[in-house]
Parts: structure tokens; C-alpha cells; sequence
């Protein structure tokens, strides 16, 4: 169940014990999509989805207590890390908030709002339909990611099957559930983008790297280099 994602400004580290998390599903596949839609099988970039999976296979807890990934669902989900990234597996609900789009707007999604917590350097929203983003849990006392090197514009890796998206942090939700990223970073995947029947029950690893950032946060090249770059540097422990 989505909710709608909240802005910075409604928003208002102990580790614990290691444990596995759960194996990885096949994503769809690409002709599920429009043809618009079909992207290249193995998703971008130069480093496996099955390496950083093998990488975040086991879960050293940052958050202080677990998310839910629905509002009527339990809490099970914790958000991870190592010194390089913090990561989390979770489902993939669907975000098409910012800036009105033929996919995105209040016609498409009755839960559309044309704000986003972080801006394109003209000022403008984020356009979910064309820039991969992902919503992380606004900050509370189970989790702040600003105190982990994350803020807008932050590079992320989000793996589902075999493929790999590169996106940025572009949007803030609600402080008790994680596991949503927009319209453009569902499509990348392969996975079905509409805002109202579209993601993933579960299957989604989205790995954020610490201290990174993309400037502007709307220059995508941008964000894929940059995530293949510090993707090796993940997988290698270097």
C-alpha cells in the first residue's frame, strides 16, 4: 500500500548482531512493460546484480528497530550497512510525485503530489517518470539517514533479479515504512510502473552509498557513472 511521500521540511547508532537476509527473486520480464518501457535485460552498468547481492547477503542493523513495507503489514524490514553504503530489502512500491507528467499526475495516480523533498537545480520538482529515484523514511528515532552520509541527490543501486538501476535519493516518505522508488526506476528494473497496480511484493535491494552525491540530481549519466564506480569499490571491499 502506498502512502504519499512527505517533504523535508514535514519530516520534522548502535549496531547490532549480523543476520541473513532472505535470497533474491527473478524480476519480470521486459516485454510485461509498454513497449516504451523495455529496457535492456541486464539493467546499467558494469557490475553484477548477483555480486552486490552476494555483498549485502549479510545485514549488520543501523536502524534502531525495523520498517514496515505496508501500512497494515509487520515490521520486519531493518535498514543495514557497512562503511561504503547502507541497504535494505524491501518491496517496490510505485512513486510518481513531482513534477506532472503524461504517466504521472493526479488523472493517473489519485495519490500524486506535485512535490518532491529534493529539486532539480532550476528549482523545478523531480520528474519521477523520467529521472530513477528512490524514497528513503523520513528521519525518526529508528533510523535518521542523514546521520549515515545520505541526503538528496545521494547515489543508489537498486538491484531486483538480475538487473541493476543506478538512481538517486529524490523523495522522503512516511517515517514507519520503506520500499518505494519512482516510475522511471520501477521501468529500469523491468518491473510494471503504474503508480496504482504496479511494483513488487518484495525482492528489491536498494543499496545507497555514503557520502556520494550527484550534482545536479537531476543528471542521470551522472548517477550511473558514478554508481559503477563506487559499485566496484563495494563489491571488491575496497
Amino acid at each position: 500500500m502506498r502512502f504519499p511521500s512527505l517533504t523535508l521540511a514535514a519530516a520534522g547508532a548502535a549496531l547490532l548482531a549480523p543476520a541473513a537476509l532472505p535470497a533474491a527473486a527473478t524480476a519480470l520480464p521486459a516485454t510485461a512493460l509498454p513497449p516504451r518501457e523495455r529496457l535492456v535485460a541486464g539493467g546499467e552498468g558494469a557490475v553484477s546484480a548477483a555480486d552486490l547481492l552476494a555483498r549485502t547477503g549479510t545485514c549488520t542493523e543501523l536502524s534502531k528497530g525495523r520498517y514496515r513495507t505496508d501500512a497494515d503489514g509487520p515490521a520486519t524490514v531493518p535498514v543495514c550497512g557497512t562503511r561504503d553504503a547502507v541497504f535494505w530489502k524491501a518491496d517496490m512500491d510505485i512513486d510518481c510525485d513531482g513534477r506532472p507528467t503524461t504517466h504521472c499526475n493526479s488523472s493517473t495516480d489519485p495519490m500524486f503530489a506535485a512535490i518532491t523533498a529534493f529539486q532539480q537545480s532550476d528549482g523545478r520538482e523531480l520528474s519521477a517518470e523520467t529521472l530513477p529515484y528512490v524514497v528513503v523514511p523520513a528521519p525518526s528515532a529508528r533510523w535518521d539517514y542523514r546521520a549515515y552520509g545520505v541526503r538528496g541527490g545521494s547515489v543508489v543501486a537498486v538491484v531486483h533479479g538480475d538487473r541493476v538501476q543506478y538512481a538517486v535519493v529524490g523523495d522522503t516518505g512516511p517515517s514507519d515504512l520503506i520500499g518505494e522508488a519512482s516510475y522511471a526506476a520501477a521501468a529500469g528494473l523491468g518491473i510494471d510502473p503504474d503508480p496504482q497496480v504496479g511494483g513488487v511484493p518484495s525482492d528489491v535491494t536498494y543499496i545507497v552509498f555514503r557520502d556520494s552525491r550527484v550534482s545536479p540530481i537531476e543528471d542521470h549519466a551522472a548517477a550511473v557513472t558514478e554508481g559503477e564506480r563506487l559499485a566496484r569499490l563495494f563489491v571488491t571491499g575496497d
